[in-house]
């Protein structure tokens, strides 16, 4: 029987199973998706139970060949507290991405730690660096499951873009010029900005700082643009993240 150990991780997702125990989505670094049962994990004297938290990085042991495998061992390895607030919310809201986009043992090594970074990055508590973070995650992660088309050229053309032209993000259609029917569009001086931070030698910092630096209308506007390509790759027309923040903010 196969047996991984001290296998970097994060819980991503759990649901019960039986009275005593539950079902684990983990995202780990080697691995990616794993699927695993945490037997007596409910149970109040379980070692498990104040450690298979979401959001806070573990190292884990788990063993099987099976399409659900058995956690043997788990240890919070530290770094950051717990996000609180609107950034709990966020983290949540990664979680969705990680669990509707990424295949089961499918390996991601560059999105387990551009996550790790993220989830750093939302535990600071400052509120200033949310929006910028989730975008950065949103572009990052696109780009490495192969969904984000270069961003320096239109997409079916090969044209160059232009700077002081208006284009957007279209679902399997990449980058094109605005029309009257888009609702927005990013210049392309922003989507050349874009470009050359995801392919600096530190794509996470040169993102993060170039996003934190975007006026708020141009930040929005890149939301929108993220959000259609996010959705449709989903398969929804609303994560359910999303609505409960909207759900929140009506409260």
């Amino acid at each position: 029987m196969t047996r991984i150990q001290d296998e970097p991780a994060f819980v991503v997702h759990h649901y019960d199973w039986s009275e005593s125990s539950l079902i684990l989505e983990t995202f780990t670094r080697h691995y990616g998706r794993v699927t695993l049962v945490a037997k007596g994990a409910k149970k109040p004297s379980s070692n498990f139970r104040p450690v298979l938290l979401p959001l806070q990085p573990l190292s884990i042991t788990y063993t099987g060949d099976a399409e659900v495998r058995t956690l043997k061992n788990a240890e919070w390895v530290g770094g950051h507290i717990m996000p609180m607030g609107e950034g709990l919310l966020s983290g949540y809201y990664l979680n969705e991405l990680l669990l509707r986009l990424l295949a089961r043992d499918d390996p991601h090594a560059t999105v387990f730690d551009l996550y790790r970074q993220v989830v750093q990055v939302l535990a600071s508590g400052h509120d200033g660096t949310i929006n910028p973070a989730l975008r950065t995650f949103e572009l990052l992660l696109l780009r490495d499951i192969g969904f984000l088309p270069e961003l320096n050229a239109q997409t079916l053309t090969l044209t160059p873009l232009q700077p002081d032209v208006l284009y957007v993000l279209v679902p399997e259609g990449g980058l094109r010029a605005h029309n009257a029917q888009d609702r927005t569009g990013l210049m392309g001086s922003v989507w050349l900005q874009l470009h050359d931070s995801l392919n600096a030698d530190s794509a996470f910092t040169a993102t993060l700082r170039l996003c934190a630096e975007l006026p708020s209308d141009q930040r929005n506007a890149l939301q929108g643009q993220l959000r259609g390509l996010l959705h449709y790759h989903c398969g929804v027309t609303t994560l359910r993240t999303r609505q409960m923040m909207i759900d929140l903010q009506s409260l």
